[in-house]
């Protein structure tokens, strides 16, 4: 069964960095654009950032030139470094191999909090 594991998040105060991982089983990591998105409580999920599976990459404007996105092809592994959060980068962070019909993971709670 392929699925997404993420992992990375955590407490951080406002300026401070993260970075995510997502582990994605299953032999269909090449093939797909990779998203990682988030979703506020009483908001909807939102794309901040994506990557192609040839390395293109575009982001939200609410996090370009603070957040990076990666991807290992070899390990099966996408990553989000956030950098100078803010309190409004709280929220609960999913990656997802966009338009491939697996279901979304179980996220990662980012919280930015003084």
């Amino acid at each position: 069964q392929v699925q997404f594991v993420e992992s990375g998040g955590g407490l951080v105060q406002p300026g401070g960095s993260l970075r995510l991982s997502c582990i994605i089983s299953g032999r269909m990591f090449n093939i797909y654009t990779m998203g990682w998105y988030r979703q506020a409580p009483g908001t909807q999920r939102e794309l901040v950032a994506s990557i192609t599976s040839t390395g293109s990459t575009t982001y939200a404007d609410s996090v370009k030139g603070r957040f990076t996105i990666a991807r290992d092809n070899a390990k099966n592994t996408g990553y989000l470094q956030m950098n100078s959060l803010k309190p409004e980068d709280t929220a609960i962070y999913y990656c997802k191999l966009i338009g491939s019909g697996i279901a979304w993971g179980r996220g990662t709670q980012v919280t930015v909090s003084s």
